[in-house]
């Protein structure tokens, strides 16, 4: 059986986060990935931890599975070698500060003319065009201008950074998803194109209704704890001995939930009638919901509203998510065995398709250049001593 994307060939020369996890989620659709490096340093995160054995599983994580390539790209040879691979390539992804390709020259503009069939996909913080668009990027960054961290947290409390790369991790996702979408246009055409994907730009696409909001109260939404702006009760609660989180996502549920609690004179007050107005009166719900919450454990509640067809949920901590029966029953836990680090437990694809074979493990993650040989015999056909030549000169 051939997964969706095998046969097509990546050139990746991206690090750290973004763009990696751009090009692993296109290998766990079947695409081969070489992973261009650094000789003798590789992918800066191979310097981040945390570390096994003094291996980086940050790096494991988010390359596994990819073939490493050391090239010198500020060499002239280091150049030429690039521009052979690409000519060979499906895909090339990026994610420099724009301007740096077209300065090694191996911009757009070069690669499509030995290639018109490419694919060039450059994520990075700001984009290709705009007056911000060589502006340096981290996901901190991108949270804080594109308006997440305004609208994430507590009234009152310091602006709040997501607690992962959400600036990062969606910027990868919107790149693969752009990506697909040139190859599949590509089949119709015959012609690749370039897609330009933006940090920020992604954080400002996932904002689902603070736009909307502002437009119609006047006022920049605020940061609302665990609740949502326009649901209730639609959040974290505390029972007598731990967190949970509730969602009454409409009028229908919202009966159930007081049938289920034996609370009818909620069900009957007028101000919780309606969603409209239990969010309106939401100050004066909510405390009568907390006391209700604390007079038992968490479990016990959770098995009520679920028994009852009641949204809810534990709030897990990773030790308990790495237990879920449900990420376990689909293979959402793979593993991945180091040499140096040993066995390493890792997400798995969250895209199920019939014609993605599931599998418990992946590959492992490359050592530095450990494919070279084999990538410019195989696909360059380049002899030893050429390539002998090409360690002499410093190009790989």
């Amino acid at each position: 059986m051939s997964k969706p994307l095998e046969g097509v060939r990546v050139l990746d020369l991206t690090r750290v986060l973004a763009g990696p996890y751009c090009t692993m989620m296109l290998s766990d659709l079947g695409a081969e990935i070489l992973k261009v490096e650094v000789p003798g340093t590789g992918d800066d995160s191979r310097a981040f931890g945390p570390f096994r054995n003094g291996t980086s599983l940050y790096f494991i994580t988010i390359n596994r599975g990819k073939e490493s390539i050391a090239i010198n790209l500020k060499t002239e040879a280091g150049k030429k070698l690039l521009k052979d691979l690409a000519a060979k390539c499906d895909v090339v992804v990026e994610n420099f500060r724009p301007g740096t390709m077209e300065k090694l020259g191996l911009g757009w503009d070069v690669l499509q003319k030995l290639n018109p069939r490419l694919i060039y996909a450059a994520v990075s913080g700001f984009g290709h065009t705009g007056p911000d668009s060589k502006r340096p990027a981290y996901d901190i960054l991108v949270q804080a201008m594109g308006g997440v961290m305004s609208i994430t947290g507590w009234p009152d409390a310091p602006p709040t950074r997501v607690g992962m790369s959400l600036g990062d991790i969606t910027a990868a996702i919107f790149g693969a998803n752009g990506i697909m979408a040139a190859l599949y246009q590509r089949e119709k055409s015959g012609k690749g194109q370039k897609v330009d994907v933006a940090m920020l730009d992604c954080q400002l696409a996932i904002l689902e209704n603070a736009l909307v909001r502002f437009q119609v109260d006047g006022e920049p939404p605020a940061p609302l704890g665990t609740r949502h702006p326009t649901i209730t009760p639609f959040q974290a609660f505390r029972a007598s001995d731990d967190w949970f989180v509730l969602a009454v996502g409409n009028d229908a549920l919202w009966k159930t939930f007081c049938d289920t609690v034996n609370r009818p004179d909620l069900l009957a007050d007028q101000r919780f009638t309606t969603n409209n107005s239990r969010t309106k009166y939401l100050n004066d719900l909510i405390p009568v919901l907390d006391v209700l919450f604390a007079r038992k454990p968490a479990r016990q509640w959770l098995d009520l509203l679920e028994a009852a067809g009641v949204p809810a949920a534990p709030v897990n901590s990773i030790d308990k998510v790495m237990e879920d029966r449900q990420l376990k029953a689909r293979n959402m836990f793979l593993t991945v065995d180091d040499d140096v680090a040993g066995t390493v437990t890792i997400p798995g694809n969250p895209i199920k398709m019939d014609n993605l074979p599931e599998t418990p493990d992946r590959p492992h993650a490359p050592a530095i250049g450990e494919h070279t040989e084999k990538i410019l015999t195989g696909l360059l056909g380049l002899s030893v001593d050429a390539i002998q030549k090409l360690r002499d000169e410093g190009a790989i």
